[in-house]
């Protein structure tokens, strides 16, 4: 990234996509990236100059992207102007590949719930295990003693993680801030999704996550916004952090978040299931198919209630969520954020079950599912020979095989 001094704080942004030079880019194991060849990115930062100068913008940063060879840079509009019609205006020069305007996204917490019955014996001496909804819909007593989503990392684009929470020590493997201009903090709903994940588990305190075996990244791409759970991102952070997810080759992605349609995530969502990646998405049930990145083509999308559409929405535990809090605190949330952290979970379950070189991709995204369309994580996870009948791809599952 190159931050670029002085810039205007008025007026939109937008972004706008440079091709790298391919002969100049050496990967390197920082994130950070870097040219072999410093020459190659001047010219991209001369072409940038050239055409903010031509349009009347400001250059305010840039970020590489070798996964999809492109130079992101990040231009302000000034007051007044549209960022749509600038980006399409933008998009005309012949040297720059698109342009967009910089999308908003939110996080998909509600207000805290009731929790359930705690019906049978826990299996965990975690004291709020058996309050945690998924313990007797999906079994996960006896799914624990089947995988653990152990050796698996389980990549979080969120807000901040506290990772000195004592149900998270030693489970967070990078805790990386990707938005620019704000400091690293342990946030709510950052902290919450990662607990629901990959919480431990017979440690006498807390809950125990879906996956506690599993290990996480956690990616700052949000920022919290509010004294509630409530946080937002923007196309540049999260980009970032796709990008950082893909590079790392991590095998699950979890993005309880949604907002508009946006190319470039778009792309770098395309990537990260290209390389075998399961990406999986919360339902926003306020904006058009769920909104995005949910209802991109791919992405396991989930919802807290069964849906009825052209496609498969799956369901999961979405109310009185037991979960960590920043602190060294617990606290009970609700959401479709929540409902997708579980699955994510999940998957990192199957993953260690059916051999981690063995389902990627299509295979690892099925699941079986129950009477509603809530996924039987029992079931799942000891693969068809546990399904007696009811195994279902996503395609089955919205009648479209």
């Amino acid at each position: 990234m190159t931050p670029i001094a002085g810039h205007a704080a008025e007026g939109d942004r937008i972004l706008v996509m440079l091709r790298l030079p391919p002969p100049h880019f050496r990967s390197g194991g920082a994130y950070a990236g870097g040219y072999g060849d410093r020459i190659g990115h001047g010219q991209l930062m001369h072409e940038a100059r050239r055409i903010a100068r031509d349009h009347h913008l400001t250059l305010v940063t840039d970020w590489m992207m070798p996964v999809i060879d492109l130079d992101c840079f990040v231009m302000r509009v000034p007051g007044g102007i549209s960022a749509d019609a600038m980006a399409e205006e933008v998009s005309k020069d012949s040297h720059v590949a698109w342009s967009q305007p910089m999308h908003d996204y939110q996080t998909l917490a509600t207000a805290e719930g009731a929790g359930p019955d705690k019906g049978e014996p826990a299996g965990h001496d975690d004291p709020l295990y058996p309050a945690q909804p998924a313990r007797m819909l999906w079994h996960l007593d006896a799914v624990h003693r089947l995988a653990t989503g152990r050796s698996v990392t389980v990549a979080v684009i969120d807000s901040g993680i506290d990772a000195r929470h004592p149900d998270l020590a030693g489970q967070i493997r990078a805790n990386v801030n990707l938005v620019d201009g704000r400091a690293f903090a342990a946030e709510a709903h950052g902290t919450a999704v990662a607990g629901i994940i990959a919480a431990r588990a017979d440690n006498r305190i807390g809950i125990a996550g879906i996956a506690p075996g599993a290990r996480l990244l956690g990616l700052r791409a949000c920022w919290q916004t509010g004294p509630s759970a409530m946080a937002a991102c923007d196309s540049l952070s999260l980009a970032k952090a796709l990008h950082y997810a893909i590079d790392r080759r991590a095998p699950i992605i979890n993005m309880s978040l949604g907002g508009p349609p946006d190319r470039l995530l778009a792309m770098l969502l395309d990537a990260a299931m290209a390389r075998g990646a399961s990406v999986v998405a919360a339902y926003d049930p306020r904006r058009p198919d769920g909104g995005f990145p949910a209802s991109w083509p791919g992405v396991v999308a989930v919802s807290g209630v069964p849906l009825s559409g052209r496609r498969a929405i799956y369901v999961a535990p979405a109310a009185g969520i037991p979960a960590t809090e920043p602190g060294g605190k617990w606290g009970l949330v609700d959401g479709t954020s929540y409902a997708a952290a579980q699955v994510s979970g999940l998957i990192a379950l199957i993953d260690q079950a059916r051999g981690h070189s063995q389902g990627r991709g299509q295979e690892r995204s099925m699941f079986v599912l129950s009477a509603g369309g809530m996924i039987d994580a029992l079931a799942t996870v000891q693969g068809k020979a546990g399904c007696e009948g009811a195994c279902r791809s996503p395609l089955a599952a919205a009648g479209r095989d």
